[in-house]
């Protein structure tokens, strides 16, 4: 049987980006090989980091960075909900006022004081962060291909969303800061004449594009992690409306695009494997035959691992780069996903064909996976 080619999509989220890098780094220590890497805005980052480097170095890189732009104690915080709150909130709006290290810093232009006059197209400046990506990120490396990268951002004047692929473009740190210039904090990437702003403005995951770039006759496996969950509880405060707003603003297109992608193409599948039970006659009409082929689809899996954020993480949870809030969200990740490969059973295809979707956002038992239309909605064991 042919191997699966493997593909790693990351999703927007800003701070939140370090569950990422813990997913990764657990992914490697079952299984080294990935083919393909694919980000939106701190995902772009994310994936920048592994694909810029050897894989040895991958985990360390990821881990430089996260310790750059993060500040305080990496323990000892407060354990009951208020405190931990307010603290997370303080960090936050520490940010928002003086910047993060390695990042972003604001802009000292007295333009500002304008308000939304001013003739200047974002708050911060981000030229620290092309400093630290430019010196964490092989781009050499990247454009030699050895293992594939793609990074959404969207084109400001046409408003079109559009993929810079080291299989198309030679990549360079422009493209990665363009995936990650969400307005109005940063300002647009000029690249080729054009600017770009965050990928995520229009889809805040590349799940879409690695499909659609994909060969249908290869046989793929996608582990998609996203960093908002589309459930939750029914808001009490002004701060968890916001935040609820969040979670489902960036976090239902991505459902979305997965359910109705997975319909579409098992629909086809189902269809091909109609035509196969028709008399040899028929079949072996060109039309048929031609259409047949269309519609045939090696299999994909999509195993979608999703962050279930804490109680005292608000609607500042995706700009809150505090040291101990950052290590938290790497544990997480690395725990989810050693959770996942040691239960085998639960990423159990039920068709041979299709797209199936393993849903892992939900701890333990219970998780759900959505096979081809013919097969329901199964939860494992």
């Amino acid at each position: 049987m042919e191997t699966a080619t493997k593909a790693l999509v990351l999703q927007g989220g800003g701070a939140l980006g370090a569950y990422q890098a813990g997913v990764y780094e657990a992914l490697i220590e079952s299984d080294n090989k990935l083919d393909w890497v694919a980000g939106v805005s701190i995902g772009a980052i994310n994936a920048a980091l592994i694909a810029g480097n050897a894989p040895a170095q991958r985990v360390a890189r990821l881990a430089e960075f996260w310790q750059q732009v993060s500040s305080g104690p990496a323990q000892n915080m407060p354990t009951s909900w208020g405190d931990r709150a307010w603290l997370n909130q303080w960090s936050a709006a520490s940010a928002a006022l003086a910047g993060i290290p390695g990042f972003f810093r604001p802009r000292a232009d007295p333009a500002l004081l304008l308000g939304g006059g001013a003739r200047v197209l974002s708050y911060y400046d981000p030229q620290p962060l092309k400093a630290t990506l430019e010196r964490l990120v092989d781009f050499d490396r990247i454009n030699r291909q050895e293992i594939r990268l793609s990074v959404g951002a969207v084109n400001v004047r046409s408003g079109n969303s559009i993929y810079f692929d080291n299989q198309t473009h030679k990549i360079g740190v422009e493209h990665i800061m363009a995936s990650g210039a969400l307005p109005p904090g940063f300002p647009p990437v000029q690249i080729d004449g054009q600017h770009y702003w965050d990928g995520g403005i229009l889809s805040n995951t590349p799940l879409q594009y690695v499909l659609d770039s994909f060969p249908r006759t290869r046989r793929l496996v996608v582990l998609q992690v996203d960093l908002f969950s589309a459930r939750g509880p029914m808001p009490t405060t002004i701060s968890e409306v916001i935040e609820r707003q969040k979670d489902i603003g960036y976090s239902s297109r991505t459902r979305v695009n997965t359910n109705a992608l997975a319909s579409s193409v098992n629909l086809q599948q189902a269809v091909a494997d109609l035509i196969k039970k028709l008399p040899a006659r028929l079949r072996s009409d060109p039309a048929v035959a031609t259409l047949r082929e269309h519609l045939t689809h090696q299999p994909v899996d999509i195993v979608h691992l999703i962050y279930r954020d804490k109680p005292y993480e608000l609607d500042s949870k995706d700009h809150e780069f505090s040291r101990a809030m950052v290590k938290e969200h790497w544990e997480a990740g690395a725990r989810d996903m050693r959770n996942t490969i040691a239960h085998p059973e639960w990423l159990q295809r039920a068709t041979e064909n299709g797209i199936t979707t393993f849903d892992l956002a939900e701890p333990g038992p219970g998780r759900v996976r959505h096979p081809g239309p013919e097969a329901g909605k199964l939860t494992t064991p």
